[in-house]
């Protein structure tokens, strides 16, 4: 990535952190654009993706199988200080070198994956849950050139559904952030219409 991952991660957190801050108790149990996920579950991945990209910084392994439910007392307070400890664990230039052990990807990869959920996840959220949502333009430019190297075995792996057929924007979407969900198989206009 051409700018430091850990500027991205602190220019995009906010806006992520102020949707799980704006998710009310009676809308967890509401549907997400990620197919077989509520709110519920989502924000326990994302959760889980912000803590875990804290120890792949490091190089250290991690277990994705466990799947804790970070959902208890003060979650709310709780995501921005783990999302705080995710910029910093980015912070060292020394994160970027090299190859993720436990994924087998360029560390730099592995930084734009933290980026990419962050973003893409804060979406999902806001759609599912009325609340507005502007990713920082500067991450989502940067998240292009990575999700069209990773699309194919995404797809492949079930992580990416294919890209839906364009849709016809309801709203005008952020610069470039449409193209970016229909890449990850997301429509645009979540929740289509029959």
């Amino acid at each position: 990535m051409a700018t430091q991952t850990s500027d991205l991660l602190a220019a995009a957190a906010p806006r992520t952190v102020d949707v799980v801050r704006g998710v009310a108790d009676d809308q967890l149990d509401l549907p997400t654009p990620c197919r077989d996920y509520v709110v519920r579950d989502l924000l326990n991945h994302l959760f889980e993706v912000v803590v875990n990209f804290q120890d792949l910084a490091e190089k250290r392994p991690v277990e994705w199988a466990e799947k804790p439910d970070h959902l208890g007392d003060g979650w709310r307070d709780r995501f921005p200080v783990e999302t705080d400890r995710l910029i910093a664990a980015w912070s060292d230039p020394s994160t970027l070198e090299g190859v993720s052990p436990g994924m087998g990807l360029p560390q730099t990869v592995v930084g734009g994956m933290a980026l990419l959920d962050l973003i893409v996840h804060g979406w999902d959220l806001a759609v599912a849950t009325g609340q507005p949502y502007r990713p920082a333009p500067e991450a989502v430019a940067e998240l292009h050139a990575l999700v069209e190297q990773l699309g194919p075995t995404a797809r492949k792996m079930g992580v990416f559904a294919d890209p839906p057929q364009p849709p016809t924007p309801t709203q005008t979407p952020t610069p470039g952030l449409d193209h970016l969900l229909t890449q990850t198989g997301r429509a645009p206009t979540w929740p289509q219409t029959p």
